[in-house]
């Protein structure tokens, strides 16, 4: 009994409002529960348990200001309430943009393996690519017939050439590279990117980590490294494009998922409880637990998803293909499944009344 299931504080720092969710196990306890909210903590009491847990440094919550006290089978009790003062920012989203710069040396690492890709490459030049449908666009914009119809964007051997969710480079001096139309790493077999020409490397960024050369290889576990990075890529369109709707396809040109952005602003503040037996998923599957103790903080973005393999949703995924305000994400197909996997499992781990949202399933995903 007591706090066996631990609970869920999701934070809206643009709202400076937050979500407490105290989660029990399957049966209710024998006696009844005193609730206690600090500004700096939360206490839960049953018969002779108690479960404390005091909340990160800079999250304050507002007491006075808690309301709409409920219990929904299954989940627990829910209660709303105010902070005192809106958490820290959000650390900066890490870009490539960012990360890339001319005139630095860069060692390129499979994130499967730790096997080096590229050695030592150093950029003249580093520049950002214009969206895949910029063609189409220029069709729009020209009262005469597109004269860029037959130019190609490839980059020169010094050039680094950014994309949503890939970058290109100059294939010229990487000899070790076979003439195959997929690029896999030669160690784990992992699909890295495709050749794009002769002399041009697609690489995607769910499969590579790029590093300095005096910096060393740093592991992170896969489902933690893809969650992040399509994340981050989720983030950066929606502010630089206003686009809240996008397509996941794989490389075989498949759609896999349809995702809508809500939010981007949310801290979740997890605690496991007292608990034993995990029957139920943590907030992102057993890589996610917070190495330090039983609870963890993650700044996360909130969407709702639809899975599109084996022709489900095809009708609503046709709509969202041929819309102009749907933004298409490329990734390698196995890759497309494993974020699946990680919405799912994630999915499963909230609790059942915040699963789901009209038709679509609910994810926070962690960066």
């Amino acid at each position: 009994p007591g706090m066996a299931g631990g609970f869920l504080l999701e934070i809206r720092r643009g709202t400076q409002s937050a979500l407490l969710v105290i989660r029990y196990e399957a049966t209710l306890p024998s006696s009844p529960v005193d609730v206690s909210v600090a500004a700096d903590g939360l206490e839960v009491r049953s018969g002779g348990n108690c479960e404390a847990a005091a909340l990160p440094a800079g999250v304050r919550l507002a007491p006075s200001s808690c309301r709409g006290l409920r219990r929904l089978p299954a989940d627990g009790l829910h209660l709303r309430m105010r902070l005192r003062c809106p958490p820290p920012s959000a650390d900066s989203v890490f870009t490539l943009r960012e990360s890339l710069k001319p005139q630095k040396n860069y060692v390129f690492y499979c994130q499967s393996c730790g096997d080096i890709i590229v050695k030592d490459r150093k950029f003249l030049r580093v520049l950002p690519l214009p969206s895949e449908n910029w063609s189409a666009l220029v069709e729009e914009w020209c009262c005469h017939p597109n004269p860029f119809a037959k130019s190609t964007l490839h980059p020169q051997h010094d050039d680094c050439f950014l994309g949503d969710t890939f970058f290109l480079l100059n294939s010229g001096n990487e000899s070790h590279l076979s003439e195959s139309p997929i690029v896999i790493c030669k160690r784990c077999k992992t699909m890295l990117g495709e050749r794009v020409s002769s002399d041009t490397i697609k690489y995607y960024v769910t499969e590579v980590i790029i590093q300095p050369s005096e910096g060393s290889f740093s592991p992170t576990p896969r489902s933690q490294f893809v969650q992040s990075m399509v994340a981050q890529c989720l983030v950066e369109l929606s502010s630089a494009k206003s686009t809240f709707r996008f397509t996941v396809k794989g490389d075989n040109g498949k759609i896999y998922i349809l995702i809508w952005l809500l939010n981007s602003d949310t801290l979740l503040v997890e605690s496991l409880g007292s608990s034993s037996s995990h029957s139920v998923f943590t907030l992102f599957g057993d890589t996610f637990l917070p190495s330090s103790g039983p609870m963890g903080t993650w700044n996360a973005v909130k969407v709702l998803y639809q899975p599109c393999i084996k022709s489900r949703n095809k009708d609503l995924a046709d709509a969202w293909e041929n819309d102009i305000g749907v933004h298409p994400l490329k990734f390698p197909s196995e890759t497309c499944l494993e974020l699946l996997l990680i919405l799912g499992l994630s999915t499963t781990s909230l609790p059942p009344s915040l699963q789901c949202m009209n038709s679509f399933q609910v994810r926070n995903r962690c960066y």
